[in-house]
């Protein structure tokens, strides 16, 4: 495992990454449809985050998951914007509201 200097940036590219494209597939974000090259991905604020320039060379990162970098949930694929929730995400809902009101 590679360590990082303190003074290093972590959003600096390294040449152990691979640098490749990938399309913003978030359907709300400003950037949905554009293609960038990946500069690194790693975990911040506790999530699998994508770091990139823009086209005016400005650096920014976003969620993987809002990215073609992470295949799409198979739920998510069948209901096709149908059902928002899972069955066992709604019954964690009623549990916390539960857990809420005592």
């Amino acid at each position: 495992m590679r360590h990082r200097d303190w003074s290093e940036q972590s959003t600096a590219p390294h040449g152990d990454v691979e640098r490749r494209p990938f399309r913003v597939t978030h359907p709300h974000h400003p950037l949905f449809g554009q293609v960038f090259d990946l500069v690194e991905r790693g975990r911040n604020w506790r999530e699998d985050r994508v770091f990139f320039h823009d086209t005016a060379g400005g650096s920014h990162s976003m969620p993987a998951v809002w990215t073609d970098l992470v295949a799409e949930d198979p739920f998510n694929a069948v209901a096709r914007g149908r059902a928002a929730f899972r069955a066992q995400e709604l019954l964690e809902l009623v549990q916390l509201i539960e857990a809420m009101k005592s």
